[in-house]
């Protein structure tokens, strides 16, 4: 992946959604030639010459100080998601010319420790890497995602290729238009952390060759942390789920844990009972 053009894009799109008067500049009288704030305006706001900005923007960020980012952050908006983001970004790019950056990149293999936690766990649960393959699952994570279980057993099962390439991920996600805005912002975030990653980019490239509703999102520059919300599924077996989940960060493996739970005496709850009982009669 190129991080310049990376860097020139996510700059591009953010500010062209900001109106100036939503950053407390005067209401401009006219019409305007582009979209949002002006690299001039951006500038005006991070307190830098156009000059400057112009050459961050078009990713020439060696020595670029984090007062700068952060003036820069701040006259953009951004979320503490798009913030860390660009400073992924910016981080990679100024590195020494010529020298590939080397991250561990994350693990395909889930230590034992971690194996025995998600065992123990009684609601459905599963441990994910940053490209989103499923690495582990305790039996009623499986249960509860097994119409994503059920791909390629030569490699582990990848939650954004189940969302883009597999039509019952239209019918499992009740909301599936934002379940595959949050897929790709979690694989944009992913990427400005580690764009030399290559079996992401291979991941990016093959949903970006066979989906165009991947390549649209992809394109936004969206990115997102995720770490707590709910999910609407509608599961083969015991129907309509509600559900809120946790992420729980391994950070030293680059995986995390996600747990699901029910509303307490919910119908959702019911059926995820039903769903353990049918996982347990299932041979495995």
């Amino acid at each position: 992946m190129d991080v310049k053009e990376d860097i020139r894009e996510f700059l591009t799109s953010r500010r062209a959604r900001v109106k100036p008067e939503d950053a407390g500049l005067p209401a401009h009288k006219g019409r305007r030639r582009v979209l949002g704030l002006r690299r001039e305006e951006v500038a005006l706001l991070a307190g830098i010459s156009v000059e400057y900005y112009t050459r961050i923007e078009r990713g020439n960020v060696a020595g670029v100080s984090e007062d700068i980012m952060e003036g820069i952050a701040t006259a953009l908006r951004l979320d503490d998601a798009e913030r860390a983001h660009l400073f992924d970004l910016v981080r990679t790019a100024s590195m020494s010319a010529g020298r590939t950056p080397r991250r561990r990149p994350s693990q395909e293999r889930v230590r034992p420790a971690v194996k025995q936690i998600l065992e123990s766990i009684s609601a459905p649960a599963y441990v994910r890497n940053g490209r989103l393959d499923i690495l582990a699952a305790n039996p009623l994570g499986e249960a509860l995602y097994a119409p994503l279980m059920q791909g390629d057993s030569g490699s582990p099962p990848n939650m954004a290729r189940f969302v883009f390439l597999d039509d019952d991920a239209t019918r499992f996600f009740a909301q599936w238009d934002g379940i595959a805005s949050d897929v790709v912002a979690i694989l944009r975030a992913e990427a400005g952390r580690d764009p030399y990653d290559r079996r992401l980019s291979d991941l990016v490239g093959e949903l970006s060759t066979r989906s165009a509703e991947f390549r649209v999102r992809w394109a936004a520059h969206n990115v997102k942390f995720h770490r707590t919300g709910a999910k609407r599924l509608h599961h083969p077996i015991v129907g309509p789920l509600t559900l809120a989940y946790e992420v729980l960060e391994l950070a030293g493996d680059g995986q995390r844990i996600l747990i699901y739970t029910a509303e307490p005496q919910s119908a959702s709850e019911d059926a995820l009972a039903l769903l353990a009982s049918w996982s347990a009669s299932v041979p495995s």
